[in-house]
């Protein structure tokens, strides 16, 4: 191989032992070509990069190898060095991008039905398939149903919603996911020390999750970073190349948010604006630190012990609350998708920080200095006003626990009802105790159709007319219902439902008959408005009781 090809094409797998991930379709293969249970298409998908086109060339092997069908191909004979060397006369591919038109498919498969020169199949790989257009695929599909017993199909594509759903019932599909950035960074561990290049673990870990899943992407940034670094991949050298941030500077961040300290933050933004640095890729580093915080509050062991910035995530970690850390990444997330909508960058990236110094959790009640000068400042300013209705000492204190009081800015608890004292033997008004409860659902039919019975101590009894007995049999309601009572009663009720005849109407034909009264309000108000008597007189219109809603 000559020294000067890519690490791309230098290191493409020749073999399933050599592939990098995609295990659950290599298992499928191996299996399906040990047992010689071989259907005659198949369909590869996934994002660039993952290895569809290489498991292809590896499976034609497979099938062609002079040593017969297998999963593990010798490398060695004609068939094989020929494949790889991309001169096997019965291995043909098709790049489906550029030749999308009917022609193109009707002249390849004509050739399908002559048997191969050499080989035990004929294997026809179409790559990128669904740039194909429809006739083309029409074409296809006679093949593909009923193709010679010679004839082996392996289509790949990374957008399979475009491929007809007749074409995809007729292949077998396996779908090769993103490798994860652990693996790629393994890979290229082990490709930099066989082509005897020093470098350091944090740079390969940067070009592993630069890559995105990609391991050819990850290859070609690695030629990159040697190219840049003249043979030896260190850290600053692929920050400086992928644009991405010192690490430091997303520590700093962090602290200065966990002591709001709101100066200091703008300074860390001002510093990194006049270094340029993209803050896009900003909040993509930032977000990336805050979820191996998260992962080190939850499994310490997660962080590696040789990993540079260790100590500072362990440190964060105790510092952070867990809820801190939930919504700094949230923020941080939306900040980044929102930062073409800023008037400018630093514009964007500046206030995603100030939203998160603003909605901490651990820091929702006025703490720190400058929230407090800026309550006692409107306080003061309040103050006069009030000492016109009060005395001023009183109007003062009240000014001022209006004002520091703030707006609700993150979702409170429902405040839940408590019952009234009651007297010996007196039973609360079951309507009203149901417009506070505010139940919904089963529950809340079940409870509107009862009648309350008897309340003596922590026991409840209702009664439930026989025409809702289907009601009672709603284990879930029930229990909804017996729990929100033991709340509004501030004690565990035991809850008993009877069926009999109510005397008094339930909460339900009262509801019903309020509705009834405004509907015939409503049909009453309308038939006597002015504009719908002209109407009816002049137009001969009709008044359609059924379409009035009351308000």
């Amino acid at each position: 191989m000559s020294a000067s090809t890519v690490l791309a094409r230098k290191w493409r797998p020749k073999n399933f032992a050599q592939l990098a991930g995609q295990q659950h379709v290599v298992q499928a293969l191996s299996n399906a070509l040990s047992q010689n249970r071989l259907h005659h298409a198949y369909l590869f998908t996934g994002t660039r990069g993952v290895g569809k086109t290489t498991i292809a060339r590896i499976f034609a092997k497979s099938l062609n190898c002079l040593t017969g069908i297998t999963a593990t191909p010798c490398g060695v004979c004609s068939a094989c060095t020929d494949i790889d060397a991309g001169r096997f006369v019965d291995l043909i591919e098709l790049d489906a991008a550029s030749n999308t038109q009917v022609d193109s498919m009707r002249e390849l498969l004509e050739g399908a039905l002559y048997a191969p020169t050499s080989a035990r199949f004929k294997v026809y790989i179409i790559d990128e398939v669904h740039m194909l257009s429809k006739s083309a695929f029409n074409a296809m599909l006679k093949t593909l149903e009923e193709p010679p017993a010679h004839v082996k199909f392996i289509l790949a594509t990374t957008d399979p919603q475009k491929i007809p759903v007749t074409v995809l019932s007729r292949c077998l599909q396996f779908n090769l996911k993103q490798l994860p950035p652990a693996l790629i960074a393994t890979h290229l561990q082990y490709v930099l020390g066989e082509e005897k290049i020093a470098f350091e673990a944090a740079a390969v870990n940067l070009v592993a999750r630069a890559a995105a899943g990609s391991m050819r992407d990850a290859l070609s940034l690695m030629d990159q970073a040697i190219a840049f670094s003249a043979g030896s991949v260190n850290e600053v050298v692929v920050r400086n190349m992928l644009g991405a941030i010192d690490q430091s500077y997303l520590f700093d961040l962090l602290n200065a948010l966990q002591q709001q300290n709101g100066a200091a933050l703008l300074a860390i933004a001002d510093n990194m604006s006049s270094r340029s640095i993209a803050f896009d890729v900003a909040l993509q580093e930032l977000a990336s630190v805050l979820h191996r915080i998260a992962l080190a509050q939850t499994v310490p062991a997660a962080i590696a012990e040789d990993d540079p910035h260790g100590a500072a995530l362990l440190e964060l970690a105790q510092l952070l609350t867990a809820e801190d850390v939930q919504l700094y990444y949230q923020i941080a997330i939306h900040g980044r998708a929102e930062i073409d909508l800023a008037p400018d960058e630093y514009a964007g990236f500046s206030m995603t920080l100030l939203r998160m110094l603003a909605f901490a959790p651990s820091k929702g009640q006025v703490g720190n200095a400058t929230s407090a000068a800026l309550v006692r400042t409107a306080a003061a300013s309040v103050a006069p006003a009030v000492a016109r209705v009060a005395q001023p000492e009183a109007a003062y204190r009240a000014a001022e626990m209006a004002v520091v009081t703030p707006p609700v800015l993150l979702a409170q608890p429902k405040t839940i009802a408590v019952a009234p004292p009651l007297a010996a033997g007196e039973l609360p008004d079951w309507a009203n105790l149901l417009a506070q409860l505010n139940l919904q659902g089963l529950a809340g039919q079940l409870a509107k159709n009862c009648v309350l019975e008897s309340l003596e101590g922590e026991r409840l009894v209702l009664s439930l007319s026989a025409e809702h007995k289907g009601l009672q049999s709603n284990k879930v309601a029930f229990e909804r219902l017996q729990t929100v009572l033991s709340d509004y009663f501030a004690r565990p009720m035991k809850v008993q439902i009877v069926i009999g005849k109510n005397t008094t109407a339930t909460p339900a034909i009262v509801e019903q008959q309020v509705k009834s009264d405004r509907q015939q309000q409503a049909n009453e108000a309308m038939a006597a408005d002015d504009f719908v008597m002209a109407a009816q007189a002049e137009l001969g219109a009709q008044l359609l009781s059924d379409s009035i809603r009351a308000i």
